[in-house]
């Protein structure tokens, strides 16, 4: 079952221009949710849309641009088309008039550099229906599915929507809970959650409910306290807490109120082991204490929001690094999903954010250029456990690794 907005199914609609991608989607969602017109190249920017499919559930379609589309600027929409490999869970090849060569088979390629499973469908298959020899070269091309598709008969999308549900890996419907293997029945996890400039007035923040949603799906109790009244509750509290959960800000005060024999951790460290690379976390978080002048550190955001100023990316983390290390670093934000302003190699270290509001295979995929160029990545979290000096602490629940601070210094 798809639980959360995290977990939303996201597939890609690729083909040439005017092939009927715009069409396709406005069929399966019975919406004229895409603008259609036999004008080629109607459709210039990938175009998102969210929708319900019944034998789906919650899907996101993104509509893309003609990978044929030609000079400077079209080049450039198909650079837009490509970056979408790096967010989804299933792509679907749209072919028409039995054409198909080069273009199609490169993005095959692409496909299948990112790992993204994916299915290739005749399309427009009232005007001119698929032969034999297109069908063999689909079936060389090993797709999850081959199927057909015409806008005027209805009767095909059944069996789309059928072999899109036996594509999607099993991976976009489920994901690891964040602390069930931590706990038995009953168990107490105290939760510290600060209530701070940052929180948003009148709830809590989405990693916060997704911990305490997680905990009560493992048949555990959670007692969520502000940082202020976790220490007198805490010596109170009877059975003791099996697991201590706090907000990353306020680590070291937890560290301090917490008895050594609770284990303690924080919530973006849950989400960097849910959803994010933990083990190259693991190697690449020590590298902090080896920053030099001068270089740079890129810290990602998953999610675009107001800026305050405390702000723990953009102001506090830069602030603990650079008091950490001594050092004149560079930092530099790049928000949601967007290209990052200079090649990958010119970081000395990357931080990623929890990343509650996008999948694991998008964060995968964000870090994966960073870790085929050798660049340490770290999480929020993990980061900040580090320079505070409690990450033997903080990543103990997971790994049993002890960790020696001199070894890096």
């Amino acid at each position: 079952m798809i639980k959360g907005k995290e977990a939303r199914l996201h597939i890609g609609i690729f083909g040439r221009r005017n092939n009927g991608k715009s069409t396709f989607i406005n069929c399966l969602s019975g919406q004229e949710l895409s603008i259609v017109s036999d004008i080629a190249g109607t459709t210039t920017d990938p175009v998102t849309k969210a929708m319900e499919i019944g034998g789906l559930g919650p899907v996101v379609f993104i509509d893309t641009a003609g990978i044929d589309d030609s000079g400077p600027l079209g080049q450039k929409r198909v650079q837009k088309t490509l970056e979408i490999l790096k967010t989804i869970d299933l792509a679907i090849l749209l072919i028409a008039e039995n054409a198909f060569g080069e273009q199609e088979e490169s993005i095959i390629r692409q496909f299948k550099e990112w790992d993204v499973p994916f299915m290739i469908i005749h399309s427009k298959e009232d005007l001119i229906p698929m032969n034999k020899q297109t069908l063999s070269w689909a079936k060389n091309q090993q797709p999850i599915a081959i199927e057909t598709f015409s806008p005027s008969d209805s009767n095909h999308l059944p069996a789309i929507i059928q072999a899109i549900s036996k594509s999607i890996p099993e991976s976009a419907y489920k994901s690891r809970s964040l602390v069930g293997d931590l706990l038995n029945y009953g168990d107490v996890v105290m939760l510290i959650t600060p209530i701070d400039i940052e929180a948003p007035e009148g709830r809590l923040i989405l990693p916060q409910v997704q911990v305490i949603r997680d905990i009560l799906d493992n048949d555990a109790i959670a007692v969520v306290v502000k940082e202020r009244e976790a220490d007198a509750y805490i010596r109170k509290m009877s059975p003791q807490p099996a697991l201590v959960i706090t907000d990353s800000q306020v680590f070291t005060k937890a560290d301090a109120i917490v008895p050594r024999n609770i284990p303690l951790t924080s919530f973006s460290i849950l989400l960097a082991r849910q959803r994010g690379d933990f083990q190259n976390y693991l190697k690449g978080t020590p590298k902090i204490s080896q920053l030099k002048d001068g270089e740079r550190v890129l810290l990602l955001e998953s999610c675009t929001h107001q800026v305050s100023c405390d702000d723990i990316g953009r102001v506090k983390i830069p602030r603990w690094l650079s008091n950490f290390t001594g050092k004149k670093i560079e930092y530099e934000v790049v928000s949601g999903l967007d290209s990052l302003p200079r090649p990958i190699t010119d970081y000395a270290l990357i931080i990623q954010c929890g990343g509650c509001m996008i999948t694991r295979r998008q964060i995968i995929n964000r870090l994966k250029p960073a870790v085929e160029a050798g660049i340490p990545i770290t999480n929020y979290g993990m980061a900040i456990a580090w320079v505070q000096g409690i990450y033997p602490r903080a990543i103990a629940p997971f790994t049993g690794q002890t960790v020696n601070y001199s070894d890096y210094l």
